[in-house]
């Protein structure tokens, strides 16, 4: 397993701070093994089978990692892409990759995760009324 449970904790408190302050959902699927040629792709399939598209504003991220394959990808929503575009997502996989390399999964997680927090606040910021959490903020494994 990747994380350990406090780092499992980490990543939940990361993903429930950041999202205190916007209307954004991210979430974080770990698995073993890529099955596609880009883990991109398979980032977009689980997107799509999770049902990430359904956020009220389009504005949900998943962070993707397949540990034995050592690949990994971040795929935003429609709304948030948008507005940060591709040089934003291209500096957080690069984050995301150093600290994988150097075996701080679970810091490189937190730190992409907050990030990604502090742009969608800047472009999606809380209602402080009506602030649902529209997907839940555990870990998926598959």
């Amino acid at each position: 397993m990747l994380f350990s449970k406090e780092e499992e904790a980490r990543i939940m408190q990361a993903i429930a701070a950041a999202e205190q302050r916007t209307s954004g959902e991210i979430r974080l699927f770990v698995e073993d093994f890529c099955d596609r040629d880009h883990p991109v792709d398979r980032a977009a399939e689980l997107f799509q089978l999770f049902g990430m598209f359904n956020t009220k504003q389009r504005n949900a991220v998943l962070i993707y990692v397949a540990e034995k394959s050592h690949v990994f990808a971040i795929w935003g929503d429609a709304g948030i892409h948008e507005r940060v575009g591709f040089r934003f997502w291209d500096a957080e996989k690069q984050l995301l990759r150093a600290h994988l390399q150097a075996g701080k999964a679970c810091d490189g997680v937190c730190e992409v995760v907050a990030q990604i927090g502090e742009q969608l606040q800047q472009y999606f910021p809380a209602d402080p009324h009506d602030n649902e959490n529209e997907l839940p903020d555990e870990i998926i494994y598959g």
